[in-house]
């Protein structure tokens, strides 16, 4: 073989392995991700933006996705953990209240005496205990949990100064223990979907609605509200559980380096800037409702003590449920009352 013989067989042993390496790192996957608020939402620009460009990156464009708001792929929002889990969608961000009895673990974090109004810190408690919170997650691969900054009261009929003014309201309830709350404070709890919200008051069909001021932002509820009321110290009503997660099998069809990407952008990589991002834009919906002439109020200490029962009861209510199921409700609920205050500032 002569020398030249000798390159020109290097070269094209070189070229077949850039060409076989070039088509190794060629491979494209896209998925979709499903969600119910509208694309200017919180949801969608301070967390499934930035993660989809941060996953584009980190998998240098092998990875790609694709956001569809507002419900565009079809059905209605109580759907959509079904279709995350289906195939239907490959990723969805929801709530899981809106599939009851689904996340029974989950519950616990949306209690108001576990949650006190600092999504960073439920956050993180939520991390730590994901080991106990697996079993609600089996059927589809969890890329975050976490919640927002809390359920405040958003009044368009009537006045709230204390407990005793809940009563007789009918109020919009994000979730079943939402609705616990609600019928311990003797309103009437109205279950829906946040979109249909603006609609509901704008009609009459609820007098309030607990939701945080973040998302009053993207549905107006300023416009349609007269007085906004958290608890003393920004302590909230509650809150609500969100889940971002990915179809398993979708998951599973990356390859490992892939797989370890989305590893690597979920989780506890993702709970405290999700839950500062939540606490940070609560001040910009209550300036909203401010700047709309509307009453925001802070309940006097005093007239927060006067939900504790209440609250209490609820928390027990659930814990009693969480026995019937074979779940350890009191033991569970004591871990998160304690990771939550561990990660209070």
């Amino acid at each position: 073989m002569t020398r030249f013989t000798r390159l020109l067989a290097l070269s094209t042993s070189a070229l077949v392995v850039i060409t076989l390496s070039t088509a190794a790192y060629a491979q494209e996957f896209t998925f979709s991700i499903h969600h119910f608020l509208s694309p200017k939402s919180p949801a969608q620009t301070m967390l499934l933006e930035p993660w989809v460009k941060a996953v584009e990156e980190a998998s240098d464009g092998r990875i790609a996705f694709e956001v569809f708001p507002a419900m565009s792929l079809g059905g209605a929002p109580p759907e959509l953990f079904s279709q995350v889990r289906d195939g239907v969608a490959d990723l969805v961000w929801t709530l899981p209240g809106y599939t009851p009895g689904t996340f029974p673990r989950t519950e616990v974090f949306e209690l108001p005496n576990v949650h006190i109004g600092d999504a960073r810190a439920t956050n993180l408690a939520i991390q730590d205990m994901m080991e106990d919170l697996a079993a609600d997650y089996e059927d589809v691969h969890p890329i975050l949990v976490h919640v927002h900054a809390g359920n405040a009261l958003h009044v368009a009929t009537g006045s709230v100064t204390s407990a005793a003014d809940f009563q007789g309201l009918k109020v919009r309830s994000p979730s079943r223990t939402g609705a616990w709350v609600l019928e311990a404070l003797k309103a009437e709890p109205v279950g829906m979907p946040v979109p249909a919200l603006p609609q509901a008051l704008s009609k009459g069909t609820v007098d309030a609605a607990l939701v945080p001021f973040e998302v009053a932002i993207p549905l107006g509820l300023a416009e349609l509200t007269k007085q906004s009321v958290e608890l003393d110290q920004g302590g909230r009503f509650g809150t609500s559980s969100f889940l971002f997660a990915m179809n398993k099998t979708a998951y599973e069809s990356l390859p490992a380096d892939l797989q370890q990407v989305i590893d690597d952008h979920s989780g506890m990589a993702l709970a405290e800037e999700m839950g500062n991002a939540w606490n940070d834009i609560e001040p910009v919906g209550k300036k909203i409702a401010e700047d709309a002439g509307n009453q925001v109020v802070a309940l006097s200490p005093e007239a927060t003590s006067e939900f504790q029962a209440p609250f209490e009861a609820v928390a027990q209510r659930w814990a009693q449920e969480a026995r019937g199921l074979g779940i350890d409700g009191a033991a569970l609920l004591e871990k998160a009352r304690a990771a939550v205050m561990a990660h209070s500032e």
